[in-house]
């Protein structure tokens, strides 16, 4: 056998699994024939078997599932699916029905079809390690536990106190598992395991329970009931409803998970089991599944392996850190730091400025030390960290310097130029703008090669996405020392090159562009709004231009205009900006922070839509297709990302993917704006876009040079 091996000896069969030329153990096919290998033999061996142990040579238990299989997958391949799940189940069932004592000795992290792996044993040991987590994330992958999981996990803990770890993919390490009753032993050391185990075998030697599961024993109950406890009824004829509200029906695997707990709930274990698999067979085959399983399992381990980093640039983590401007980007790249122990300098132009920007802080951290969740010496030395002041001086030593002015190109020159001399030795300078190109900025450098731009997103404390910008001059060694100054703060880097609006804002511009297009040709604004929210948008693209300040998309209109007057070039406006436009200039409504823009905001009420939209725009004879503004929403993002693909902006997939979901809160059903086109296939994600074009113009043309790049980068499996 190749993934594992099995051995018997004094009456102990210890099953080991160790898959060859892997890192981990996984749910292979080699696996589950070994898996049912070893079924077979601890049933042939049952009579001279005192116990079973199952161990791991890796440095975690079990891994999971194997996802490169499921992106191979198609929605023929259900019934194939299905026998596959079965045959695993069948062995799981074999060795833990065996009558003999099961023990699983967790040596490290068991997450999805490793906890299920895990859950085999009757008796379970885990080693004390903070890093170490078990769960079921299926439903984060669009995927449900069909290994047992959810049906062991419900009998275990009951349908209500289930929910958080089958539903929402609640992880717990060793000591939550020991007070769930999942883990029955915790031991300081890996050496101490097998000794535990062989104790627990010889004491149990003449307990049948000692080899049953509580839900294979005679006197069962569910904790806290079935559904058709009346407690437990009334709870879930609600269930469904609310978890619509949250996944807005965009993604099956949470609706599959709930229905297969409950329905699972009304029958034998048995039953409960083939319920199970017969919905993760159907998930399986899915497209949401293999766009969710690309994106936040391949995609998101590139990024976290740093595979858009410079390779040959040392590790690098940053001691002092200054920040130019202590408005709201800067106090909130303050706090990032400031919680992951970076000691950082908050400049503005006066103390008072600066000590504003550090109060932040302090209104962060006090809410959790009123909750009980932070103790107020750990407030205190955070804290301790930041330094507010107007002095320059202030900044000497800092290993890198992060401007986060106002987007003005003097103003962002003359600050440069006043603090890059404080740099230690070796050090380096960012601009956190989210539209003017870093290659011009650069030129206010004495280095350019060690000039970048780092773009953090509003509100950065939340915000996990940072975007790195590549100028024309960077060095490698710059970009790389970015990447890890961003991992340092536990946030997610993508890298690009330059450009205007660089990735994300000039996508972002094109999905709030359109929405203000279509106001403009007279759908009313409640159509665009809703019909955003339902394919998986966060917000509506009106109410985000309200958040983001109409007057700033207009400042940059003027400034692109400006620089394309420069240079001897017109702009042409598009029908949203000019609608924009209008609404600031004409209209007197510059967005939310001034008072009003797309929509008003009584004083302690929810906002609603500023009432004049529907007489000044909204056009009753206008013919529309819900579809068609579904599509626009989507598919004009998509275009602009493989409009970036093309011109070398993004120089991967994976950065493209991430940055869409995570800067711009592109629908995570669809796994990024480049997986929603090689999800359909490029050739239909063209023909749609041929359609769109013809109806509602250039925004929606693809080049055959930016067809060929989306066929160029498709990642194959």
């Amino acid at each position: 056998m190749k993934t594992l091996r099995y051995e018997l000896a004094d009456g102990i069969a210890t099953i080991t699994f160790d898959e060859q030329g892997s890192p981990v153990n996984t749910m292979c096919l080699q696996w589950q024939a070994d898996l049912t290998q070893a079924a077979e033999q601890v049933a042939k061996d049952k009579a001279s078997l005192k116990g079973i142990i199952l161990a791991s040579v890796k440095s975690t238990f079990f891994a999971g599932a194997d996802l490169k299989g499921v992106m191979r997958s198609q929605a023929s391949d259900g019934p194939r699916v299905f026998a596959e799940i079965e045959g695993i189940k069948k062995a799981f069932r074999t060795i833990e029905t065996l009558g003999v004592p099961v023990v699983s000795c967790l040596n490290g992290t068991a997450l999805g079809g490793g906890w299920e792996v895990a859950l085999i044993g009757h008796y379970r040991i885990a080693t004390a390690n903070p890093k170490t987590q078990f769960g079921l994330p299926e439903v984060t992958l669009g995927l449900i536990p069909g290994g047992g999981g959810i049906t062991k996990m419900t009998r275990q803990l009951g349908l209500l106190a289930a929910q958080p770890y089958v539903l929402e993919s609640k992880l717990f390490g060793p000591e939550e598992a020991q007070k769930l009753g999942l883990v029955h032993e915790i031991v300081a050391t890996d050496d101490q395991l097998r000794p535990r185990a062989l104790a627990f075998i010889a004491a149990s030697q003449g307990q049948p329970e000692a080899a049953q599961h509580v839900w294979d024993r005679k006197d069962y109950k569910m904790p806290g009931g079935t559904p058709s406890n009346p407690k437990i009824a009334g709870m879930l004829s609600v269930a469904p409803a609310v978890l619509k509200q949250k996944t807005r029906g965009l993604y099956p695997a949470p609706e599959a998970a709930l229905a297969a707990m409950v329905e699972g709930a009304m029958v034998d274990f048995d039953t409960a089991m083939r319920i199970e698999s017969r919905y993760l067979a159907g998930l399986m085959t899915s497209q949401v599944a293999r766009n969710m399983i690309n994106t936040f399992f391949f995609n998101m381990n590139s990024i976290k392996g740093g595979q858009s980093r410079p390779k040959a640039a040392p590790r690098y983590k940053p001691q002092k850190v200054g920040i130019l401007g202590a408005g709201m980007m800067g106090s909130g790249i303050a706090y990032s730091q400031a919680s992951r122990g970076i000691a950082t300098v908050l400049k503005d132009v006066s103390l008072e400025a600066a000590e504003k920007g550090k109060a932040y802080s302090h209104k962060l951290t006090q809410k959790r030390v009123d909750k009980g969740r932070m103790a107020a010496d750990k407030q205190a030395a955070l804290l301790s960290l930041i330094q507010p002041t107007a002095s320059a001086a202030d900044l000497k030593g800092c290993d890198l310097i992060i401007e986060a002015v106002f987007e003005n190109r003097e103003l962002k020159a003359r600050v440069t130029q006043e603090a890059e001399p404080m740099l230690a030795e070796g050090g380096f300078f960012a601009s956190n703008t989210s539209t003017l190109p870093i290659s011009g900025l650069a030129k206010a450098s004495a280095k350019p090669e060690k000039f970048v731009g780092i773009h953090f997103f509003s509100p950065v404390d939340k915000m996990k996405l940072v975007e790195i910008i590549r100028g024309a001059q960077t060095d490698d060694e710059t970009i790389a020392r970015a990447y890890d100054y961003v991992q340092a703060l536990g946030k997610l880097p993508i890298v690009v090159n330059d450009s205007r609006g660089f990735y994300t804002s000039r996508t972002f511009g094109t999905f709030v562009m359109e929405g203000a297009a279509m106001l403009g040709e007279g759908i009313p604004a409640p159509v665009i709004e809703n019909l955003a929210m339902q394919v998986g948008m966060p917000v509506g693209p009106l109410a985000v231009l309200d958040e983001t300040a109409l007057s700033l998309s207009v400042h940059v209109l003027d400034q692109t205009r400006e620089d394309f007057a420069k240079e001897g070039k017109t702009h042409t406006a598009t029908p949203g900006e000019l609608l924009v436009e209008r609404m600031v200039k004409e209209l007197k409504r510059p967005g939310r922070a001034a008072g009003g823009g797309f929509y008003d905001y009584p004083a302690g009420q929810k906002k609603v839509l500023w009432p004049e939209l529907k007489t000044r725009f909204e056009k009753a004879d206008v013919a529309y297709s819900q579809q068609d503004i579904k599509d626009r929403l989507l598919y004009r993002q998509a275009v602009e990302t493989a409009r970036c693909l093309q011109e070398g902006v993004l120089t991967s997939v994976h950065d493209g993917n991430i940055g869409s979901i995570f800067g711009i809160g592109f629908p995570a059903w669809t796994g990024g704006a480049l997986q929603f086109i090689y999800g359909q296939g490029v050739d239909a994600f063209a023909k749609r876009c041929a359609e769109l074009a013809a109806l509602y113009g250039a925004g929606f043309v693809l080049t055959a040079e930016v067809i060929a790049s989306l066929k160029q980068h498709q990642p194959v499996y």
